[in-house]
């Protein structure tokens, strides 16, 4: 979906169409959750500050997220994606990736089905997404940014070579940031200088990613568009309104996250054996700590207590402001779902 929480306050509330606005808070410690694309051409991203977002654009709107109004439409737009594959892997309430090698319509050709899927989502929601088709999952996820808003990018196996040793390096869903930042040292910019990256030197740089990089920028992505794909890991998070400087404060904060969180684990029934601890300093440095057990870990009391074993052996001997804790558990008792052979579909 296009800049979705914020497409969707626009078309609710006609007062904020055509302006720039940012769903999220607007308060010293807030961030941007989305922005519209009005907003969008002063710089404004999801993920940014409030404060650097205003500053960029002082006019910017800020309005509080209504996360119950954008479920509601998110299962609008996958009711529409059933009426043509069961085969929908949600990545998100905006986004999902759908194989529809064999589809419901028996329409042999992606390219018209994503036409008709993007019709009937403005048709029921009167919002625009974007949709991207090609072979694999990767190049899919490429092709659905390449155009926005309201685009309809085709790589066809034909096309990819060029397509993918063209493309900025940023660009390649899977590198990040920091990951981008450090190929452009090393002189890689586009899909052809990684290319040219031997496979072991690539694994030496980035660990088990690497391999991921060198069959990507290849087009290879064996990935398989997986209904029931299996949660790796639950957390939550908390940046707090001023920065906590002494371990009362601390205990205090970590104490009320621990029982979110409970409840988020029995809400979605998910618990795990690996307990990471996520530490943001006043500097914005950022660590983590984990610690892995033989059982399952689902009381309040237990979570806690080694939360709080963790945030000690953290920041012991130091004089520390803390302005966000995190906790997340991981090693989750579920199954593992073995990934299978690459498929093939009709232009």
């Amino acid at each position: 979906m296009d800049a979705f929480f914020a497409s969707v306050e626009q078309r609710d509330f006609p007062q904020y169409q055509g302006k720039p606005l940012a769903v999220g808070y607007a308060g010293a410690r807030g961030v941007v959750a989305a922005a519209s694309y009005e907003a969008r051409k002063y710089g404004v991203k999801s993920a940014m500050a409030s404060k650097t977002a205003l500053q960029k654009c002082p006019h910017l709107i800020f309005v509080k997220p209504r996360f119950e109004a954008y479920s509601t439409v998110s299962k609008q737009i996958r009711a529409i994606f059933y009426e043509y594959t069961d085969l929908v892997e949600p990545l998100s309430l905006d986004e999902a990736y759908l194989d529809i090698t064999e589809n419901k319509m028996n329409n042999p050709s992606a390219t018209l089905i994503a036409k008709e899927i993007k019709l009937k989502i403005k048709e029921k929601t009167g919002l625009t997404a974007s949709a991207g088709v090609s072979y694999n999952k990767f190049l899919a996820k490429i092709a659905s940014d390449f155009h926005k808003p309201d685009g309809l990018t085709v790589i066809t196996p034909e096309q990819a070579e060029k397509f993918i040793e063209a493309l900025p390096i940023e660009k390649f869903y899977g590198i990040g940031r920091i990951t981008a930042a450090k190929m452009r040292k090393m002189n890689v910019m586009t899909g052809l200088d990684l290319k040219q990256m031997e496979k072991q030197a690539l694994l030496r740089f980035f660990g088990k990613s690497g391999g991921f990089f060198y069959d990507i920028v290849r087009g290879i992505d064996l990935r398989t568009v997986n209904p029931d794909r299996i949660r790796k890991s639950l957390g939550i998070e908390n940046t707090f309104g001023r920065d906590l400087d002494n371990l009362r404060e601390m205990f205090d904060a970590l104490d009320a996250l621990t029982e979110e969180f409970v409840e988020r684990l029995e809400k979605y029934h998910t618990y795990g054996r690996t307990l990471t601890l996520k530490i943001k300093f006043a500097d914005f440095k950022q660590i983590t700590r984990s610690k892995t057990f033989p059982y399952l870990l689902k009381s309040k009391e237990i979570i806690y207590n080694l939360a709080e074993e963790l945030l000690i052996n953290a920041i012991t001997n130091q004089e520390v402001t803390i302005r966000l804790l995190g906790l997340s558990i991981s090693n989750l008792d579920e199954p593992e779902i073995d990934v299978k052979g690459q498929l093939s579909l009709g232009f």
